[in-house]
């Protein structure tokens, strides 16, 4: 079976990790500032802090930025259940925008609609969580006017988009939000096994971060009560959480950012492929806007049903069962039966729902082979050439 995704793991990262194993630090050493400085001065942010999944990241970048009981945290339906969840573990209502039916990011028209709506009824979003789907970021631009205009804090959920780049600069500089957060499980591009991160270039922002991946406990005198009893002092100043990074997470995160560069260039010249070779195919192919550059994490084609017989669900199996690995980014959050509890119906976004009964997710990792590659266009070829 050709999977959808997979690590590429070289001898540096395996030495690397023994490295550490052999080491007097297997958690809380030298190794995880390190990667957070390698990853902050790949992406020209100030700061950046390791948690064990993006998943934490955007928990305590919510809480960072004040998220709350009463509050709302907005994003879009396709997305990884995460990006709507870290709303949820913060006492805060969460709402949804529709995608833009090119880049199937959060659609910033369809934003401003719904904000001109909330302001009416007093229910704008406090927090506004942009997804980069795919790793193609979304118009940061024209989300950040609208944050200007209507108070709200913004954080670019960049789990698939390290290595990325917005107008001609990377993903996770901050130019336009105020905190991005990248993940490094084993299918995106660069991995730790697990792990996460947030960038951010306000000093407040990443002491309050850093403060809350680790329980909420400070050693810094600065922080505390009172002076200090002894060298062994510390003191709980807030409600935190054990989400820290271990060193052998770290270590093998700043061996692989070495060839971070390489792994989004190969997704490129795989992406392209694709595109000549599918070009003929009932296919709706990945559009890229020009102010992007793509991460390139997955491969998404959408089916154009009007012009074959089979349906998406028997296409899907199809690849499957030629040994195609194929898989379906994202079911839209709000269908899922812990949203539609909270009233949301599968209508309400229908932007979302066309998405998602037409897309799926081609095999794309740094290691797919040419030959390999060959076999999932014709198996797609052969299956779509019997759709009559």
């Amino acid at each position: 079976m050709i999977p959808y995704g997979k690590q590429d793991i070289s001898q540096a990262d395996v030495d690397a990790v023994l490295e550490v194993l052999k080491s007097d630090f297997l958690t809380q050493g030298p190794k995880v500032p390190e990667f957070e400085a390698k990853v902050a001065g790949h992406v020209g942010a100030k700061h950046a802090l390791a948690v064990n999944s993006a998943t934490s990241a955007l928990h305590i970048a919510c809480l960072a930025l004040g998220l709350g009981e009463g509050d709302w945290l907005w994003t879009t339906p396709v997305t990884f259940v995460a990006s709507a969840n870290c709303g949820l573990y913060c006492g805060a209502k969460v709402d949804f925008v529709d995608i833009d039916p090119r880049t199937y990011n959060l659609c910033p028209k369809a934003l401003a609609a719904k904000l001109e709506e909330a302001e009416q009824e007093g229910r704008l979003p406090k927090v506004v969580v942009t997804v980069h789907l795919c790793g193609q970021p979304c118009d940061m631009e024209a989300i950040n006017k609208l944050a200007q205009r209507y108070g709200f804090r913004t954080i670019e959920d960049a789990s698939h988009g390290i290595g990325g780049k917005y107008q001609g600069e990377f993903i996770g500089n901050g130019r336009y939000s105020d905190i991005t957060v990248f993940s490094f499980h084993p299918v995106k591009i660069v991995t730790t096994a697990e792990g996460g991160m947030a960038v951010t270039n306000d000093d407040q922002l990443a002491a309050k971060m850093n403060l809350l991946r680790s329980h909420g406990i400070t050693r810094d005198p600065a922080l505390m009560t009172h002076e200090p009893d002894g060298p062994w002092y510390y003191q709980q100043v807030d409600l935190g959480y054990n989400f820290r990074m271990t060193e052998l997470q770290a270590a093998l995160g700043v061996s692989q950012m070495q060839r971070l560069d390489d792994f989004v260039a190969r997704r490129h010249k795989l992406a392209k492929r694709y595109d000549q070779q599918l070009a003929g195919l009932p296919l709706t192919l990945p559009w890229q806007h020009p102010d992007s550059y793509s991460g390139l994490h997955l491969y998404v084609i959408r089916l154009q049903l009007e012009k074959t017989t089979f349906s998406h669900r028997k296409v899907f199996e199809l690849l499957r069962e030629e040994g195609v690995g194929v898989n379906l980014h994202y079911i839209p959050v709000h269908t899922q039966p812990y949203y539609q509890q909270m009233g949301f119906e599968e209508n309400d976004f229908p932007q979302s729902m066309a998405y998602y009964r037409e897309a799926i997710s081609l095999p794309m990792f740094y290691g797919l082979t040419e030959q390999k590659q060959d076999k999932v266009v014709a198996v797609l070829n052969e299956i779509l050439d019997e759709r009559t």
